[in-house]
């Protein structure tokens, strides 16, 4: 009996083990995280050092590959995969079946390894939705080039302008109504949602989370002194993209641990939009950019960008460019959409 349990325990860990691999790896090339790839490997660690406790030459002398009757069954209708989140996904619930069954059937062996990989069990489970949820906003929002911000607290203006930017080239757009009662913003917001929802453009809220996820909007942008990332998430229904505004390297390491989709470089110039604000100039931007060469996040160029300066933010390595009143308060916000993202996808394209 003792036998066929070190071969169900050899069996799983290494199912677990391979599958932490593959949790791995989607970090390090697809999400391209270094801190992600980091606590996969780190998880890894932790299983092996624990299962090394057993005894290595008692596992493996209990492995009988040609005499197991499971090699090479299949069963019908098997998860097939047809893109890298389905290999996640199947890492993913392959690694906690595996764990489950070994903090089982290690306890008639040796019951601190049986705790240790139930712990490991229980950091896999939330590991495995901070992945998920961050590779699937990420999915969304990478394709995003020219992001577009309307502030204004007129139904009848934002709603113009949301038509406008969703046929012009804007493959985001954000709501910024700052001074406007919750119902009206409500009712607001899901005409907002569905317009750029049929033109496939991504809807981000600003500030409120609870009119992001009530209205159905693709994300919620949020500032410093908002809701933290973290009870955002909690509060979502599915992966919501979640941008986060920085004006510092702190900021922006910030907003990295607490694994924001985006996080906005700005103000790049002056912008009356938030006159207050002190810009941060190109060298932000570039030290940015730099920064998240080894993060998951995304980053997005805003404040002051214009089709006069746009060039200059593309070449401090920018690649998504946010602007308000470039586009908003324009003679014709279609043609400043269009003029805007030519020139951003020329750049790219160069």
């Amino acid at each position: 009996m003792e036998q066929s349990a070190y071969r169900i325990i050899d069996a799983n860990f290494n199912r677990a083990r391979e599958a932490l691999r593959v949790i791995e790896d989607f970090c390090r090339f697809s999400l391209n995280s270094a801190e992600h790839s980091g606590r996969a490997k780190e998880l890894r660690h932790i299983l092996c050092s624990a299962v090394m406790k057993l005894g290595i030459e008692r596992l493996i002398s209990s492995r009988d590959t040609v005499g197991d009757v499971g090699v090479g069954r299949k069963v019908a209708g098997q998860l097939s995969r047809v893109d890298l989140l389905d290999c996640l996904t199947a890492g993913s619930k392959r690694l906690t079946e595996a764990l489950r069954v070994l903090s089982e059937v290690t306890q008639s062996i040796d019951r601190e390894v049986s705790e240790e990989i139930e712990q490991l069990r229980y950091s896999v489970y939330s590991f495995e939705k901070e992945v998920f949820v961050l590779s699937r906003s990420l999915e969304k929002f990478r394709g995003v080039s020219l992001y577009v911000i309307i502030t204004s607290n007129l139904p009848g203006d934002i709603l113009s302008l949301v038509g406008k930017c969703a046929t012009s080239g804007a493959d985001c757009i954000q709501l910024r109504a700052k001074n406007i009662e919750t119902d009206m913003f409500f009712a607001v917001a899901k005409e907002f949602v569905e317009i750029c929802r049929s033109q496939g453009v991504l809807s981000i809220i600003n500030d409120r989370a609870d009119i992001a996820i009530a209205s159905g909007a693709d994300g919620v942008h949020i500032g410093q002194n908002d809701l933290p990332v973290e009870q955002v998430r909690k509060l979502e229904l599915s992966p919501l993209i979640i941008g986060r505004s920085t004006h510092t390297l702190e900021q922006l390491h910030a907003g990295c641990v607490e694994a924001a989709t985006y996080v906005s470089l700005g103000p790049v110039f002056p912008t009356g939009t938030k006159p207050e604000a002190e810009p941060v100039g190109l060298e932000y931007v570039r030290d940015g950019v730099n920064e998240l060469s080894d993060k998951a996040a995304l980053a997005v160029a805003i404040g002051g960008i214009t089709v006069e300066n746009v060039e200059q933010v593309l070449q401090a390595g920018a690649k998504r460019i946010a602007v308000c009143s470039a586009v908003t308060e324009a003679e014709d916000p279609r043609s400043a959409c269009e003029e805007l993202k030519e020139k951003i996808v020329s750049f790219v394209a160069d």
